[in-house]
């Protein structure tokens, strides 16, 4: 056994000193994972210009109270800016499409609603006005509505304190007549990019480096590499452990800087102190399963070739058909299918541990499953593993 370390730590140590080898195992997973996370997890936000010209003004030029009232709100809002042009401006700017829409606050807008009368703003647009205008002339619209109520608010204190009051009176008069609205608000039905994204970049390149193992051991067996070292005191069996034990202890090391990146950056969000150490340890087994297969591929493929587009089949197969980066519907063909794919209980125990930082004792079924696959992928490859090409 002790023959058996010394070859795995000499191919680890021979992993870590190959730039390209890592720049491939751990640089292009992260890459990878900042364009999902960007492509799919940032929040769209909102924001727009309103195009406002203000015809109702004193004869200094200076906006009226209630034309000066709407531009303050609505340029007090985070998702919209004002922007005040002049008639012939605006008229200038929608005949060359520069802007697709502006609103007119017409001249005596506020005389009117002292008067009270009605008035009204007008919107001028090209088109359909587009998407953001659309938006725009709803969050306008809305911002009207709400003054008006506003209005209809002071008209009632009018009618029941007398015609002199003020807001303090306005707010005693509602005191007794307001409508609250208890919000219970639950868990958001929205996946969280990053855990749902997470495990299946981990998974997906440690089954990556299936290939890397599966080609590195056809060529040591072409070259007679193998065959040299069983001259040694090294017997076939410690060869074939060291293999194995370097095959996890290469996917353990993806999987622990990877982890501890995610864990550095996202933090409580993603990890427990607890639950980051139970992720590594479900990822410490399916590296098992992961050497276990390159094993069996670098033992039966008969060129170099053949040992690279094995395993890239074998890989996104499972990738494929294991749930890696969406869910399969349940009562389906494909989510029967799905369960002969070794992805699908490693993604599976990963996203209980992320979500819901689930036990080890309550994923016994998934762990089982990797282990028995180890087992039996052990097995197999020691039965075709040969140290002479033929």
């Amino acid at each position: 056994m002790i023959k058996a370390l010394y070859v795995a730590l000499l191919e680890t140590k021979i992993f870590l000193t190959d730039k390209a080898g890592l720049a491939f195992s751990l640089l292009l997973p992260i890459a990878i994972f900042a364009l999902m996370y960007g492509a799919f997890g940032g929040q769209t936000i909102f924001h727009g210009t309103a195009y406002m010209v203000n015809q109702d003004v004193d004869a200094q030029g200076q906006a009226n109270y209630y034309s000066d009232l709407i531009v303050e709100q609505l340029d007090g809002l985070d998702s919209l800016d004002v922007s005040i042009l002049s008639e012939a401006d605006a008229q200038r700017k929608l005949d060359r499409s520069d802007i697709l829409m502006a609103f007119y606050i017409p001249e005596g807008f506020s005389d009117d609603i002292d008067s009270g009368l009605s008035s009204q703003l007008t919107i001028k647009q090209r088109g359909n006005g587009g998407d953001e205008g659309q938006i725009v002339a709803s969050i306008v619209r809305g911002m009207v509505e709400n003054i008006n109520q506003q209005l209809q608010v002071h008209a009632k204190v009018a009618g029941a304190v007398g015609g002199n009051y003020n807001q303090d009176t306005v707010n005693e008069y509602l005191a007794n007549r307001t409508v609250s609205v208890n919000t219970s608000v639950g868990e958001s039905s929205a996946p969280d990019p990053v855990k749902e994204f997470l495990p299946g970049i981990v998974t997906m390149f440690i089954l990556f480096g299936i290939s890397m193992n599966a080609r590195a051991l056809y060529e040591e067996r072409k070259r007679g590499t193998l065959e040299r070292l069983v001259t040694t005191r090294l017997g076939v069996g410690q060869m074939f452990t060291g293999k194995f034990l370097s095959y996890v202890a290469r996917g353990f090391i993806q999987t622990l800087i990877l982890l501890s990146l995610a864990y550095a950056v996202f933090g409580g969000d993603l990890f427990t102190t607890a639950s980051f150490f139970k992720a590594l340890f479900i990822c410490l087994v399916f590296s098992g399963a992961a050497g276990a297969f390159g094993l069996i591929i670098g033992s039966v493929s008969r060129s170099e070739g053949q040992a690279i587009w094995m395993a890239v089949f074998f890989t996104m197969s499972m990738v494929m058909l294991g749930g890696t980066f969406f869910p399969i519907p349940e009562d389906t063909v494909f989510f029967t299918i799905s369960k002969f794919s070794i992805n699908t209980y490693i993604n599976d125990a990963l996203r209980a541990i992320t979500a819901d930082n689930a036990s080890l004792t309550s994923l016994w079924p998934e762990l089982l499953i990797m282990a028995g696959v180890i087992v039996v992928g052990l097995a197999a490859s020691r039965y075709m593993f040969r140290v002479i090409s033929k």
